[in-house]
């Protein structure tokens, strides 16, 4: 075994431990579904159809699996919790393939005319910081030379915490005092990555929701100043969600992607909760690819997000 598949393997265990309480929670709903039947009839499909909405994968995407599901069993009705586990994951991975989005493979960015600017939004109390910083590191280790922009300058903590990230894995963070303009460090921040030679840029922004306009407007700026150093800059909107929040995050992705042109989804926190279903359901929903997922509070749990890992690891 070589040194890469020790990791393809640790990377693998830590993805199952962390979808552990959405597992538990989901075969034991599925375990009730199937109990004492001995065909899936519209009892079963409705008792599963409930599974799969208060997993939060979301009503929409529930029926779609549900019909999915009809269409497999109306000739042989019989199936036990086993084979009915099966056709979950079967279809479930299938749903999640037809997305057309691509896995990532590893923290890699593409080839472009400057640093590869990453702009960061999602509301506060999501991990958003965190995310950054766990990033930023992956980044860090693949041999990029990576720059933080403390762009939420409304909240001290926010950059505060960008900061003691930023030391923790010997990053330079770009900031300004409290409450100046965000597009001012935005432009600050690749200024100086740009004279520096640095690969990758990431601006943490304010996670404010209030208001959607002032949002609208507020990101419209800081993606205008950028162009002024960087063309192309943002070369990714990366929106961070909550999975532990369940709905709630299916509501926040609706109103960021109306507030601005969302590339890339990151959902965190799915260690600590049952509500795993909400990649699968946001996923499907959205047709904006989920690219990282945190599966644990390490440096190192952030995951690339990879469609066929989850869903085996979440059936496992």
């Amino acid at each position: 075994m070589g040194l890469f598949d020790f990791f393809s393997r640790e990377k693998k265990e830590d993805l199952n431990k962390g979808l552990e309480k959405t597992k538990e929670s989901v075969f034991s709903k599925i375990a009730r579904a199937v109990a004492g039947k001995s065909k899936v009839d519209d009892e079963v499909l409705d008792n599963l159809e409930e599974v799969l909405v208060t997993s939060d994968v979301g009503v929409e995407t529930t029926l779609r699996i549900i019909e999915r599901i009809e269409k497999r069993v109306a000739n042989d009705k019989y199936v036990g919790t086993d084979e009915l586990n099966n056709i979950l994951k079967e279809e479930i991975a299938a749903l999640l393939e037809e997305n057309n989005t691509q896995d990532g493979d590893s923290f890699t960015i593409p080839e472009t005319d400057g640093p590869y600017v990453i702009m960061v939004v999602g509301v506060n109390g999501v991990g958003k910081t965190t995310t950054i910083g766990k990033l930023a590191n992956q980044f860090k280790k693949a041999g990029k030379k990576v720059y933080l922009g403390a762009a939420d300058t409304f909240r001290a903590a926010a950059v505060e915490q960008l900061v003691i990230w930023g030391e923790r894995v010997g990053i330079p963070v770009i900031r300004q005092k409290m409450g100046s303009d965000p597009a001012s460090v935005a432009y600050d921040t690749l200024s100086s990555a740009k004279a520096n030679g640095a690969d990758v840029v990431i601006i943490d922004t304010a996670g404010r929701l209030h208001n959607k306009i002032n949002l609208m407007n507020e990101l419209t700026k800081i993606k205008q100043v950028m162009r002024k150093i960087v063309p192309d800059a943002p070369h990714e909107v990366l929106l961070v969600l909550d999975g532990s929040t369940g709905q709630n995050a299916f509501e926040q992705a609706k109103q960021f992607t109306k507030a601005t042109e969302v590339t890339a989804l990151a959902i965190t926190k799915l260690d600590g909760t049952a509500k795993g279903g909400v990649v699968i359901g946001i996923s499907d929903q959205f047709k904006i690819p989920v690219k990282y997922i945190g599966v644990g509070e390490g440096i190192d749990h952030l995951q690339v997000f990879r469609k066929r890992e989850f869903v085996d690891s979440l059936f496992k």
